[in-house]
């Protein structure tokens, strides 16, 4: 039998997994749902509880379904869920930043294969500008010290970040958020928000003790072909 505490219980986790991760903040949590910033702290830190409606408020901005929040084991005895198999996963390949504009990721540029889910893939939406459809789409990052820490807390040093590199448009991915992304400069790669201002294109960090910098583009080039992609997903190791 399911109890709705822990149901309660792996929300609060999945939250401050995400947090942690760099992919949330309980500021903009408490934006997309309308509750304030001390409620969600509150929440998240056991001082208090939320109605059903505040649960479905807070599964429906971070996309979870009750679903995703019941023990694996438990959802199997009721449905008979079988185990996920190697057609459900697809390689990635990690890739020095130098290489991050190769069309095709050859195996001169691969330093490893990470195994991610067909499932993530398939639902990220494209936006591509311009003729890249020879383009590997996925491939994966590690951010250095100084990248991480000018993007901090978004992003931290070490960390992997997943690029799709059929998002290269300004258009934001999702309402009132502002895309981050993996912007080529020599001899790697930037990670950083692009912004248009006047006839310029900024690249701005989160972290403020770090300058916000002008895009130098060459003589007919467009600021969507410097970008290398949208940054997907971020995975932070531990």
């Amino acid at each position: 039998m399911v109890k709705l505490q822990d149901v309660v219980d792996n929300l609060r986790r999945v939250l401050r997994e995400r947090i942690e991760a760099g992919e949330l903040t309980g500021f903009h949590l408490a934006a997309r749902t309308g509750f304030r910033q001390a409620h969600i702290s509150n929440f998240l830190n056991r001082k208090r509880g939320l109605s059903l409606a505040g649960i479905d408020k807070v599964l429906a901005a971070q996309r979870l379904s009750v679903f995703d929040l019941l023990d694996p084991g438990e959802l199997a005895r009721h449905a008979r869920v079988l185990p996920p198999d190697e057609n459900q996963f697809e390689n990635v390949a990690l890739v020095d930043a130098e290489a991050a504009a190769q069309p095709v990721m050859i195996s001169h540029y691969v330093r490893d294969t990470l195994k991610l889910r067909t499932s993530l893939l398939r639902r990220l939406r494209p936006d591509l500008q311009g003729d890249r459809r020879s383009w590997q789409r996925f491939l994966c990052l590690k951010v250095d010290a100084r990248q991480g820490m000018s993007m901090y807390p978004r992003l931290l040093p070490g960390a992997l970040v997943l690029v799709d590199r059929h998002y290269n448009s300004l258009k934001p991915y999702r309402q009132h958020e502002r895309n981050l992304y993996a912007v080529r400069r020599e001899p790697g790669c930037a990670f950083k928000y692009v912004e248009h201002s006047g006839k310029r294109y900024l690249l701005r960090p989160e972290n403020p003790a770090y300058p916000t910098e002008v895009l130098q583009l060459a003589p007919g080039e467009h600021v969507t072909d410097v970008i290398v992609g949208r940054i997907a997903k971020i995975f932070i190791e531990t």
